[in-house]
Parts: C-alpha cells; structure tokens; sequence
C-alpha cells in the first residue's frame, strides 16, 4: 500500500532534485519507510504538475496517488544508469493520466504561482498588487494554450525541464516539443501584449 501523498503548496522546483540511490534500491526492496521517503521526495513535483494542467481538480489527490502506485509497481524496471532523470519519468506517468482525464471531464480553471522577477522584487502595496494582476493575466493567458502547447510551458518555464526532458514526457519528437513550446511563447505573446515582456 502506497503512502497517500499530501498536497503540498505549489512553488516553482527548478531543477528539482533526485533522491538517493540508496532510498532507491531500499524502495525497490519494498521497505516501506522507503516508499515513504520516495513519495514525500516527489509529492510536491507530482501536485504541482497536476495541479496546473487540471487546475482546481478534485481528482488531483487520487491522480496523484496512481501516479506513485504506478511508478513503485514499474520502480524495478527503471534504469537508474539511463539518461533518463527519475522526476522525468515520474512526469511521464502523470502526463498519459492527465491525459486520460481530460478525455473523460470537463477542463477546470488552472492556476500558476509566478516565479520572481527581476520587476517584482519590491514588497510594496503597487508592486504587490501589480504582481498580483500579471499572475492573473498569466493564468488566463496559458489556460487559453492548447493542452500540448500548456503542457510544454509548464514543463519548460515553470518545471526547468530541458527540450529534452520535455520531449521525453510528452512522448514525442525533439522537432516537436520545441515546436510547441515555440508556439506556446508566440500564443502567450499575442495574448499578453506588453505584459509579455515584463515577464521576461
């Protein structure tokens, strides 16, 4: 029986760290304590990408659950020497569930916690509120994109993920991924206007 995950606050993990080889190994044996450890490790990574593809879902806890019975059942298949980081894979077997779920229901409002910038630093009342606005203007905009195209803005910009790591989770080309993370920017720029450029 997997540890239920609790869903942690979102913030922006980049890049987002690996667990040890030792926690590993200890979790393909079984050890509970482990399990425990692998999936407090990755929860936050796991909710955070739920939660801004699906938004304001209830089913991102039990979403995210089958995100970890899958990866512990599949965990002695995974090739710790292969290119392949294991926060990526783990991205993998959200990405084809959320998938599945958006065949089945309606999309919800997403929601996205900016990371700092460079304009927003001050703690101010105007810059706070201003920020606040680009936030919401930023939600908007990206809850527009197609799902591929949200997908790999999220992967990239708020995840850190390389073309890469993104083409792997999203299981497609590099062509491709690049693709639309290129057009996801384009989308967000015409959408944004100005404001584009303040989050740049």
């Amino acid at each position: 029986m997997v540890a239920a995950p609790t869903s942690p606050k979102a913030h922006t993990e980049s890049p987002h760290t690996e667990i040890s080889p030792a926690v590993l190994q200890r979790c393909r044996e079984g050890n509970p304590a482990a399990i425990q450890a692998f999936v407090q490790h990755h929860q936050r990574l796991v909710f955070s990408y739920l939660g801004r593809l699906l938004g304001d879902s209830a089913v991102i806890e039990d979403l995210a659950q089958e995100v970890f019975v899958r990866a512990l059942r599949a965990l002695p298949r995974f090739d710790v020497q292969g290119p392949a980081r294991l926060s990526t894979w783990l991205l993998t077997i959200a990405s084809r569930l959320v998938l599945d779920e958006k065949r089945r229901a309606p999309q919800t409002s997403m929601i996205l916690e900016m990371g700092e910038s460079a304009a927003l630093l001050s703690d101010g009342p105007e810059a706070m509120r201003h920020r606040k606005e680009l936030a919401r203007a930023l939600s908007q905009a990206v809850g527009a994109l197609s799902h591929e195209q949200r997908e790999a803005f999220i992967l990239a910009e708020i995840h850190g993920f390389s073309m890469e790591e993104l083409a792997e989770v999203t299981q497609v080309a590099l062509g491709t991924a690049k693709a639309r993370l290129s057009r996801a920017r384009e989308r967000l720029r015409e959408i944004l206007g100005p404001l584009w450029e303040e989050l740049q």
